[in-house]
C-alpha cells in the first residue's frame, strides 16, 4: 500500500507573480536606475573612506501604510537636503520582520495586517512604494530576510542589512554575497561581534546556492562575492556595546579577523534597552567618539516615525493611529530632526578633516 511521505504539513501551494513579470509591470524607469545606482556608489566611497561623510540609516522599524511611509520620505528627503554637506541619509524601508515567536510578519507578507497573506499584492505594494520614495529623492533600505524577495526588490535598494537573527545563517551569508547593495551584519542577538565577523569573511568569498531566477525557475546561483559588507553594533541580550570600549574590541576583532573595520551603530534595539527617547542619546555619544578621535565609525540607524511609540494592530483597523508603529516602539519625528540636525552641527568642521584608518 502507498503510503504518503511528503507535504503532509502543507496546506497549499499558490503561485506567484515571477521577478520578471513583476519587473515588467513596475520597471525601473531609467531616472530611478541612475538614483539608485547613485546612491549605491555614494555608500560605497563613504564604506572606502573616500566621501567623509558618515551614512544614516533613519525612518520606520517596519513600512505597514504607504501613504504614512511618503509622507515620512518627503519630510525625511526635506532633512536630507538640510546636512546633506556632512551626514547621507537613507530611508529604512523595511517590509519584512523575523519575528520571535509569531506576530504580523510585514508588508510583503501581508499587505493589509489582517492575515489574509495576499503576498502578491504585498510585492506589488512594496516595489510601487520604493519607486515612489526613490523618486522623492531618498535612497532606500531594507532588511534581507526572505532570501527569495531580493529579485523582487533589489534593483530598488542602496544598502541592506542582516539582522542579529540571521547574521549566522549560511543562507542568508550566501545570499548577501551576491547582492549588489552594501550590506550591514548586525552582532548576535548576545551582543557579541563574532558572528557578523565571520559572516563578513563569508561575504567576500563566492558561494554556489539553490535559488530562483528571474523567471522563479529553481536554480544553481553563483556569487562573485559582495566586498561592501561591515558590522552594525546593535547590543544585544548583556546590554548596550555602542561605547567606547566595546567599539574598540570590535575594531580589534575585526582587525584579526581581516575583514572591513568600518563600524555602523543601530541606536535603537539593545542600545537604546527599546527604550526610543534613548536614541538620541546614543547619537550623541557617536558623535562624542568621532570628536575625540574614533575613526571607525560610518554611520548609525534610527528607528523614527511621525508620531513616537507604538501600538498593537487592531481589529478594526480604523482605529488605528496614523503615523504610529505596529512593531518596535520609533521615536517622533520631532526628535528625530533635532537629533540629526544636532550631529550634522557638531561633525561639519571635524569630518572633511578627519583621518582615515591606518
Amino acid at each position: 500500500m502507498y503510503i504518503r511521505t511528503e507535504d503532509l504539513n502543507i496546506e497549499s501551494n499558490e503561485r506567484l507573480i515571477t521577478p520578471v513579470q513583476l519587473k515588467a509591470e513596475l520597471p525601473l524607469t531609467e531616472t530611478q536606475s541612475e538614483a539608485v545606482n547613485e546612491a549605491r556608489e555614494t555608500v560605497f566611497s563613504i564604506l572606502r573612506r573616500e566621501d567623509p561623510r558618515l551614512f544614516l540609516v533613519v525612518g520606520p522599524c517596519s513600512v505597514h501604510d504607504t501613504e504614512l511611509a511618503l509622507d515620512y520620505a518627503r519630510r525625511l528627503k526635506k532633512l536630507a537636503d538640510r546636512v546633506s554637506d556632512i551626514l547621507y541619509l537613507v530611508m529604512r524601508v523595511y517590509f519584512e520582520k523575523p519575528r520571535t515567536t509569531t506576530g504580523w510578519k510585514g508588508m510583503i507578507n501581508d499587505p493589509y495586517l489582517d492575515d489574509s497573506f495576499k503576498v502578491e499584492e504585498g510585492l506589488r505594494k512594496g516595489r510601487r512604494l520604493l519607486q515612489d520614495i526613490v523618486d522623492i529623492g531618498l535612497p532606500t533600505s531594507t532588511e534581507a530576510l526572505d532570501p527569495i524577495s531580493p529579485q523582487y526588490l533589489q534593483d530598488l535598494i542602496c544598502w541592506s542589512a542582516v539582522g542579529a537573527r540571521t547574521t549566522e545563517s549560511q543562507t542568508h551569508r550566501e545570499m548577501s554575497s551576491g547582492l549588489s547593495s552594501a550590506i550591514g551584519f548586525k552582532n548576535g542577538t548576545d551582543g557579541g561581534w563574532m558572528v557578523a565577523v565571520n559572516a563578513m569573511q563569508s561575504v567576500l568569498k563566492p558561494h554556489r546556492f539553490l535559488g530562483i531566477n528571474g523567471k522563479g525557475q529553481v536554480s544553481v546561483v553563483t556569487t562573485r562575492g559582495n566586498p561592501n559588507a561591515h558590522i552594525v553594533l546593535r547590543g544585544g541580550s548583556n546590554g548596550p556595546n555602542y561605547d567606547t570600549v566595546h567599539v574598540a574590541q570590535c575594531e580589534i576583532a575585526l582587525e584579526q579577523g581581516g575583514v572591513s573595520r568600518n563600524i555602523m551603530i543601530d541606536c535603537s534595539h539593545a542600545n537604546s534597552d527599546k527604550n526610543p527617547d534613548m536614541q538620541p542619546l546614543v547619537l550623541k555619544d557617536i558623535t562624542h567618539q568621532i570628536l575625540e578621535g574614533n575613526l571607525s565609525i560610518i554611520g548609525a540607524m534610527l528607528e523614527s516615525n511621525i508620531y513616537p511609540g507604538r501600538q498593537d494592530i487592531p481589529a478594526d483597523l480604523t482605529q488605528m493611529k496614523y503615523g504610529v508603529s505596529v512593531t518596535d516602539a520609533c521615536m517622533g519625528w520631532d526628535m528625530t530632526e533635532e537629533a540629526v540636525l544636532d550631529m550634522a552641527a557638531k561633525l561639519r568642521d571635524v569630518l572633511p578633516a578627519r583621518e582615515k584608518p591606518a
